[in-house]
């Protein structure tokens, strides 16, 4: 008598992170691993637009008689986008759809760039405002691409490959920041900041044809009944674990980017010369990919969310102690500060990475993960707006950077408390 094969019994989750890769089967989601690395390459496009603009300040001082006030607000706007309306795009990329909403997001940035451009045709009086106001459209663009792309990279790739493809996600930033650092100063020299803006303008425009001809879209998960946008924001409020993951954004990019932003200046006082000066910035925001990199293969191979959060929390204090404490001549010797801004940034890599893993984790529902991604963005970017003030305010009590590693300190042992509510939250949620 034949036997009746017996159905598999549904695998249980793990509570501190997603499965390992052994225990996914083979199946249509693997096929999209090349459309995954092309909606994080869009990423990267749109990233790229945030960094263009430190290489270019110079020259546009030179050529518009741009103030550094005005310098100011071009560099935070885009955060300012990020800071007030993360929330309401995210939820708003749920109701467009993923898709849509990236290649939507990388057009915009597209116009706005090849506008920012065109307004060197202008003059001064003219081409600044247009400037400022096309900043901010490419922060709203910025925002459209990055809010559903972890999302839709989770819809793409089969399971147990998850962890490991958000971890390439988390790489996005510092790796467009490196590029930007190190190809900016080039070509604004060798072609001029317009002919910059345009080239960026064309690597969005031919990322959102290749994202449109060549990335399937997963359509929209059904929403509960009531679940209009104003119910996923509620809904995404709501829930304790959208916020834990968002603080601890905060506390991750308030610290890096200050230690980060402010590393040309630090190497100038030090007397170094100015390209040494950004090969060094770059090489620092390029390690970063590192430890996302790292992260991702580590959650999948079952390490705990938390461990990891704990560890990049941890190796970015003990790190920022190092390379500032004593910083005039009592402390490590400049080679060996160097290196550690290096660890710094790259221990800290595994924080964004375990993030966006634990934001698609921890989302109310499937039809709130962009919301999440958002609220958690604009998290990111109120550290990003307050951090560095708080570093050049403490550097300037301190009559020098010497202390910085309070400030970066006090970042991360919020985020180790962070880290153990997360942990409690997982093993409730389990």
């Amino acid at each position: 008598m034949p036997q009746r094969s017996q159905p598999a019994p549904p695998r249980a989750e793990p509570t501190d992170g997603p499965p390992p890769a052994g225990d996914a089967a083979p199946g249509p989601g693997d096929r999209g691993l090349v459309p995954a690395l092309l909606v994080i390459l869009g990423g990267v496009a749109a990233a790229l637009h945030v960094g263009k603009l430190p290489p270019a300040i110079g020259a546009l001082q030179d050529t518009l008689g741009l103030t550094l006030v005005q310098a100011g607000f071009l560099l935070s706007l885009v955060q300012a986008a990020g800071m007030s309306l993360g929330l309401v795009f995210g939820a708003w990329a749920d109701a467009l759809g993923l898709k849509r909403s990236l290649v939507a997001g990388l057009l915009l940035l597209s116009a706005a760039g090849a506008g920012g451009g065109l307004a060197s045709w202008l003059a001064p009086p003219q081409a600044v405002p247009l400037l400022l106001v096309l900043r901010a459209l490419e922060g709203l663009g910025f925002l459209m691409v990055v809010l559903p792309a972890p999302a839709l990279v989770r819809r793409l790739v089969a399971p147990g490959r998850v962890a490991t493809m958000l971890g390439v996600w988390g790489a996005y930033m510092p790796l467009a920041t490196a590029l930007a650092l190190l190809a900016g100063p080039l070509a604004v020299t060798a072609f001029g900041w317009p002919r910059w803006w345009w080239a960026l303008a064309l690597v969005s425009a031919s990322m959102a044809l290749v994202v449109a001809r060549r990335v399937p879209d997963p359509g929209r998960p059904a929403a509960p009944a009531g679940g209009g946008w104003r119910a996923r924001l509620g809904r995404t409020l709501a829930a304790p674990g959208p916020w834990l993951v968002a603080t601890s954004f905060a506390m991750y990019s308030g610290q890096w980017l200050a230690v980060i932003g402010f590393l040309p200046v630090i190497c100038l006082q030090a007397g170094l010369a100015p390209a040494a000066t950004g090969v060094l910035t770059a090489g620092a925001a390029a390690v970063n990919v590192l430890g996302n990199l790292a992260a991702g293969r580590l959650l999948q191979r079952g390490w705990p969310a938390p461990r990891l959060l704990r560890i990049g929390f941890v190796a970015m204090a003990l790190a920022s102690l190092a390379a500032f404490a004593g910083t005039g001549g009592s402390g490590l010797p400049p080679a060996l500060r160097y290196a550690a801004v290096l660890a710094f940034s790259a221990a800290g890599g595994l924080i964004p990475a375990t993030l966006f893993a634990l934001a698609v984790r921890l989302a109310p529902g499937e039809d709130t993960l962009a919301s999440t991604v958002g609220w958690v963005q604009q998290w990111s970017a109120l550290g990003q707006f307050a951090g560095p003030p708080l570093v050049a305010w403490v550097a300037s009590r301190a009559g020098g950077w010497q202390h910085t590693w309070l400030a970066t300190g006090g970042c991360a042992l919020v985020g180790l408390v962070l880290a153990a509510r997360i942990a409690a939250r997982l093993r409730h949620a389990g």
